[in-house]
């Protein structure tokens, strides 16, 4: 009995005295922390998906306390809505950041992409990847094997079963940057949303030379270079025989999707194009105008042609007409008198 009491007592001491040595050890080596971390944080969404760059919302409520002008900073899941609220919270100020979209940059659909073989591994894009170029020609595209969905935190982006490529769900899609992360062939981009969310971008990341990327895909970009040529605003560029659109100088004019022959620059959220008339439309007005019965018209009364003996007659009483006027104001103008130079009669002669 007094064996178990003195081990409880001893085991009570010494807890007791660690304790105490821990308070004063806390109290010795306690780290300062500023609150308004805390108080960041709170303003913050709690997504922790680190595409701001740092290691979820605490490490970026630290990192904007410490900054002094908050630049490089912003929370892609909350917007500049939410930035604005931490900068009115620290007493800074904030650039306002345009909201971007993941965009999957690739257009070889089944239809698009044939299948050269078949692979039969590990459901993995990274492991696929690392094995061969894939199970179609093209050695840049999507694999489809989905390490994009799951890595998405939001559920905003999903393999389309038809074409076999990834499809990013614009009201879930936060450009977190999860995706773009996980996609071994970097075919995802995060790019400006634009204005009323349209946007131009050339959905292919084909480094081939034009014929053999055309061979390994229909709708492959061949760095024909017209696009380029097209856009007035010099925000298309082609290197590595791939073109590439500048969002922050696309004015999406939409000059360049008219002119691509193969289909590779893609236009999104505006409206449909009017379609033109097809030849086929054209040709039948054509013939049906040419075989409609004519109007007759109406006849034209045709003028008489002037011989000169018509002429002559025409003028003849004109002339006579002339001469009797002529004559008429003869008779009434009155001669002149003669000059008298000799005398009256009956006058008185004068003398010699």
């Amino acid at each position: 009995m007094n064996t178990i009491v003195i081990t409880i007592i001893s085991l009570c001491a010494i807890g007791v005295a660690s304790a105490i040595i821990l308070y004063f050890v806390a109290r010795k080596f306690k780290v300062e922390e500023d609150p308004r971390i805390d108080t960041v944080e709170g303003l913050l969404p709690g997504a922790n998906c680190g595409g701001c760059g740092y290691p979820g919302c605490r490490g970026l409520a630290e990192a904007a306390v410490k900054s002094e002008n908050m630049e490089g900073i912003f929370c892609p899941v909350g917007g500049s809505e939410v930035m604005n609220k931490v900068a009115v919270a620290l007493g800074r100020e904030v650039a306002v950041q345009a909201p971007r979209i993941a965009v999957v940059r690739c257009n070889g659909s089944c239809a698009n992409r044939p299948r050269t073989s078949t692979y039969d591994g590990a459901r993995s894009c990274a492991v696929e990847h690392s094995l061969y170029i894939g199970d179609t020609a093209c050695a840049f595209g999507c694999l489809g094997c989905g390490d994009c969905v799951a890595a998405c935190p939001f559920d905003a982006i999903h393999m389309n079963r038809e074409s076999g490529l990834p499809e990013v769900d614009e009201s879930k899609c936060v450009a977190c940057g999860a995706c773009v992360k996980a996609c071994p062939r970097n075919i995802i981009e995060l790019r400006n949303k634009g204005p009323k969310d349209r946007r131009v971008f050339v959905s292919c990341v084909n480094k081939d030379k034009g014929a053999v990327a055309r061979k390994a895909c229909s709708a492959a970009c061949i760095g024909c270079m017209k696009c380029a040529k097209e856009c007035p605003f010099e925000a298309i560029t082609v290197e590595n025989n791939l073109a590439y659109i500048d969002y922050t100088k696309c004015r999406l004019c939409r000059k360049c999707v008219a002119v691509c022959p193969t289909g590779a620059i893609h236009e999104v959220n505006f409206p449909e194009r009017k379609a033109a008339p097809a030849p086929e439309t054209q040709a039948a007005k054509a013939q049906e105008a040419h075989t409609a019965p004519k109007t007759p018209a109406a006849p034209v009364k045709e003028e008489a042609q002037e011989t000169p003996e018509v002429k002559k007659a025409a003028e003849t009483p004109a002339l006579s007409v002339e001469k009797e006027t002529t004559a008429e104001a003869t008779k009434k103008t009155p001669a002149p008198e003669p000059e008298n130079t000799s005398t009256e009669k009956g006058g008185v002669e004068s003398n010699i």
